[in-house]
């Protein structure tokens, strides 16, 4: 099983709106791609507007799988022209989860 960390850095004040956008493209997401789990979090300490979204696939197979079928070209339209804006940096952690 692996855990997939998405991690935004937003521009000063875009916490509101990033956290409205984030309902509703999680649902896009979880519907697109299938995914079995997802949560999103914000900061409480350190950098402040950060967010991270976190997934959970059964490999990284599965992974490829649910971002290929992500592709849709509404969902990258709104993508850019919703999230994009609000966004000032971000990265991505997988890890394995070990239980």
């Amino acid at each position: 099983m692996i855990l997939v960390r998405d991690i935004f850095h937003l521009k000063y004040g875009m916490a509101r709106p990033f956290k409205e956008a984030m309902a509703e493209g999680k649902k896009m997401m979880e519907a697109a791609a299938g995914m079995s789990e997802m949560r999103v979090l914000a900061d409480l300490v350190g950098d402040a507007y950060t967010f991270v979204m976190e997934s959970t696939y059964d490999n990284l197979t599965a992974y490829e799988t649910a971002m290929s079928n992500i592709s849709d070209p509404k969902w990258g339209e709104w993508y850019h022209k919703t999230l994009v804006p609000l966004i000032e940096s971000g990265r991505r952690e997988i890890f394995t989860i070990v239980e």
